[in-house]
């Protein structure tokens, strides 16, 4: 079904929509850290939904015009997700997200890598620690991530790669599909 949001018109930190919903970007360089605040016309159990079932994430984990697709996945403490973002050429960009922590329809934690298409992990691109915590709010739901880096230096690569331009379409996407 489709949300009534409107498009965020652009990324920048204390963004809001026309009709009042939240986006925000935030870097704090000091602590490594991004976090991320979106809040979607939709009830937590539909949003915690399209995170953690993986025919709804390959609706909108990759941003336009890449798609996602999903190797396997198991959502469960010790599980993964294997998937790759595909170009329209048909390049695959594999990564693989490892789930540490799961309160469900609360939270959830992963670490995020890239990978290969065995779920190798690249160790020599950055890696992040994600928490993802889906909030009600009236009619809405807000969705916090704080996305943990070990060092600045891949906190800044991850940005350089157009992380936070790519993720704002990406949760574009999510709300198309809410």
């Amino acid at each position: 079904m489709k949300s009534k949001i409107q498009e965020p018109q652009n990324v920048n930190n204390n963004d809001v929509s026309k009709n009042n919903l939240l986006m925000d970007f935030a870097v704090d360089k000091t602590n490594s850290t991004v976090n991320i605040k979106r809040e979607f016309a939709a009830p937590v159990s539909d949003v915690w939904a399209a995170w953690t079932q993986p025919e709804l994430l390959d609706k909108w984990w990759a941003p336009k015009p890449f798609k996602s697709r999903t190797k396997s996945m198991d959502f469960k403490v010790g599980g993964h997700r294997l998937y790759a973002m595909v170009s329209p050429e048909g390049h695959e960009h594999w990564g693989v997200q490892q789930y540490k922590e799961i309160n469900p329809k609360s939270n959830y934690r992963q670490l995020n890598c890239f990978s290969n298409d065995q779920g190798v992990i690249n160790s020599e691109m950055p890696q992040s620690d994600w928490r993802i915590e889906f909030k009600k709010q009236g009619d809405t739901t807000l969705v916090e991530i704080t996305i943990k880096h070990k060092s600045l230096e891949n906190l800044e690569a991850l940005l350089k790669m157009g992380f936070k331009e790519g993720f704002a379409v990406c949760l574009n996407g999510l709300d198309e599909i809410l």
